[in-house]
């Protein structure tokens, strides 16, 4: 299988992160987004939505969108919750990722890490809304040792992937102290 992706990208590196937790063999394919490689005709075969990351498995099918390649690649494994309801919760944190954690979280930190922005030139609404986010992770993590209670699953892999990146994009994470343990005892489920 080959990964198309930017290995600068949360989104990208979920991918990363599921196989080499899995041990699933895979070639990884740099595609720089900031020099329009998805954006090429040949990209736009892969994924006419022009995002990384991409997955092309060995028979030529391909599949976009981080949570579903990741929720795709470990069907059949205890990061999906075997009772129906956590899986459940464990989709809701992951469609909350996209919706209301990665617009303001993982767009602060590509304003600022790939475009080269100061805190000050961020938008102040996406700057709330990402301390918002965080709030409620820190909400939950304070209840449950994970998103989706005491064992590790793809909600957390999800949400790693920028949380811990977040003072990247000017958040600082001092006073959320179940989020600071969250993350470590996450990286280290995925072994980083």
């Amino acid at each position: 299988m080959k990964i198309y992706g930017d290995t600068k990208s949360g989104n990208c590196l979920k991918v990363k992160w599921m196989c080499d937790k899995l041990a699933l063999a895979y070639r990884w394919v740099d595609i720089d987004i900031m020099k329009g490689q998805s954006r090429t005709n040949e990209f736009l075969k892969l994924n006419g939505a022009g995002q990384v990351p991409v997955v092309e498995f060995d028979d030529g099918r391909t599949l976009a969108q981080s949570n579903a390649i990741i929720r795709y690649l470990a069907r059949d494994t205890d990061l999906i919750p075997t009772v129906a309801w956590d899986a459940a919760k464990m989709d809701e944190w992951m469609f909350w990722e996209q919706y209301s954690h990665e617009p303001y979280i993982a767009v602060c930190r590509f304003q600022m890490a790939y475009l080269g922005k100061s805190v000050g030139d961020l938008d102040a609404d996406k700057v709330k809304r990402g301390y918002a986010a965080l709030a409620r992770m820190e909400h939950q993590l304070a209840l449950t040792r994970f998103l989706v209670g005491e064992r590790f699953s793809l909600a957390d892999v999800a949400l790693l992937a920028y949380t811990r990146v977040a003072p990247e994009g000017g958040f600082h994470l001092e006073g959320y102290n179940a989020l600071r343990r969250w993350i470590a005892e996450s990286e280290e489920a995925l072994g980083l």
